[in-house]
């Protein structure tokens, strides 16, 4: 059997799109998955997306890990399924799709997308870390020359810290000056540093508001892979209408056997 796909990155954080809207695609087949996602054997990419049907929404987003497993949100992968259903003629500029973590709106213009990102009403402060939940598990540490961390190495110790268990967390070392904001990304589910992560970026941004410089409410984050920006606002109860924008790019398209 042959699948059609198109691959994306958003940032540097690339992802393989089916269309599966005719539920040609064993989404139970982790292994499948993983293969695809294989940088060697297969398509390759940090996780796998599948573009379903909805009966309440455009359309319904199901991703997957590198790792061959379901995941939590994923920020950039929202913004790039957004740029595929446009590409499909599902939607126009403007969308309300569903995803794992319930529905997100999202719009689009040139080649960035903006995705609204679910509510966030907390911030932990551990030690002299942090951590939030923005659709994924995020722990955010601040160092003072984010170039110079190994990033695999101290990002997989901390992501499965006790603590964090059974599921594990995705770890982001940012550095933080007046003239830039540098953020690098180890995510779970991939076990390796990403270009990028929007949920992650997403999690930076919150804390900076809370922590760095309150009343701040809108920063854009230098990724490897490239720049996002996240604006919310502060409320009593947290933050709300907490949007990621950047570019969302169709990198080939290609028929694959399975």
């Amino acid at each position: 059997m042959t699948i059609s796909f198109t691959k994306y990155h958003g940032a540097g954080n690339d992802f393989v799109l089916i269309d599966n809207r005719s539920g040609i695609f064993d989404s139970s087949n982790s292994s499948l998955v993983k293969q695809l996602c294989d940088r060697r054997f297969g398509i390759g990419g940090d996780g796998l997306m599948l573009l379903n049907s909805s009966k309440s929404q455009d359309f319904e987003m199901k991703y997957y890990n590198s790792d061959g497993h379901e995941g939590t949100m994923c920020g950039n992968g929202g913004r790039c399924i957004v740029a595929f259903a446009k590409k499909l003629g599902i939607i126009g500029n403007e969308t309300n799709f569903l995803a794992v973590d319930g529905p997100h709106y999202a719009k689009m213009s040139d080649n960035l997308v903006s995705l609204k990102m679910n509510d966030v009403s907390e911030i932990k402060k551990i030690g002299n870390n942090y951590f939030v939940n923005t659709g994924s598990p995020h722990y955010i540490e601040f160092v003072e020359n984010v170039k110079s961390i190994d990033v695999v190495s101290l990002g997989r110790k901390i992501r499965n810290r006790s603590e964090f268990a059974p599921g594990g967390t995705n770890v982001n070392f940012v550095s933080y000056s007046k003239e830039q904001i540098e953020i690098r990304t180890y995510e779970r589910g991939v076990e390796d540093e990403t270009y990028s992560c929007g949920t992650g970026t997403v999690a930076a941004a919150l804390v900076i508001s809370e922590a760095v410089h309150p009343g701040i409410n809108e920063l854009s984050l230098q990724a490897p892979g490239g720049i996002l920006k996240v604006s919310f606002e502060k409320t009593k109860h947290g933050y709300r209408n907490i949007m990621l924008t950047g570019p969302a790019a169709e990198v080939f398209t290609g028929v694959v056997t399975i």
